[in-house]
Order: structure tokens, then sequence, then C-alpha cells
């Protein structure tokens, strides 16, 4: 698998059709985004979507959000996506490697992600990746 990765500049229909396809296989309660949603994310200051190409088709996705906070200069993945046919085949690994680059390069202190249990794959790999279980509690408040 020959894989290149880009951040997104600008949004096109095949975004928004990769986001429809890839989406439902990460969260089943989550609403893909339309052009206009990811048109907000892209053209905001903090994220930065990055895609993973194999032959020209996306075939992943993730999210870096990078940020100034009172300690320092952080960063956040959020939403890593790999499509089921290319799992397995160093996608996600890849991906982390870029946005983990990508955060160190604009002098981030720390990246963090979080990832269900039940994702026992993902959660091996952010091991292997060297990230380490924070004793910390994540709190979450809907609105």
């Amino acid at each position: 698998m020959a894989v290149t990765f880009e951040a997104v500049e600008a949004v096109t229909e095949e975004l928004v059709d990769a986001f429809a396809r890839l989406l439902p296989q990460l969260s089943k309660s989550a609403d893909p985004p339309t052009l206009d949603d990811i048109d907000d994310i892209v053209n905001s200051q903090a994220p930065l979507i990055l895609l993973a190409r194999d032959e020209g088709r996306i075939v992943g996705t993730l999210t870096l959000v990078v940020f100034h906070i009172p300690t320092g200069l952080r960063a956040w993945i959020e939403d890593v996506i790999v499509d089921e046919a290319a799992r397995g085949k160093g996608v996600g690994e890849a991906l982390n490697r870029e946005a983990l680059r990508l955060a160190e390069a604009a002098g981030c202190r720390t990246v963090d992600l979080t990832s269900r249990p039940s994702r026992q794959a993902a959660n091996r790999l952010y091991k292997r990746l060297g990230f380490k279980r924070r004793d910390s509690n994540v709190y979450r408040y809907e609105l």
C-alpha cells in the first residue's frame, strides 16, 4: 500500500463523501459532516484535517488540534478513522506519526488523545507509538 498524506486546504464533494463513508466506522451516533461543517473546520485556526490516500482514494483521516493554554502549546488528536478495507496496513500508524511530527514542529509540549477501550487495535497502536495512559478523569457535559 503506497499511502500519501495531505492537509486539507479546500473542501470538496470527495471529502464530504469520504466522511460520510468513514465516520460511521468510528461513531454510530455522529451525523456525517456537511460541506459547510467541514468548511468551518478547515477555515478555523486550531484544527488541521489530515487525509491518507491510497492510489488517490481517501482511506483515512485524523484531526489534529493545536492550541495555546497558559501552560504552553498543546495538541490533541481526534477522530482517527481508517477505512475498514485499509486497516492493518499501517495507515493509522502513519497518520498518527505525521500528526506527531506536525505537533512537534509547531512547538507543542504534549499531544493527547482518547480512545474507547473497545477499540483494541487502536489502543495497541497508541501504546506502540509511545502514548502513555494518564491518571486522569475525562468528563463530558452534554448540551
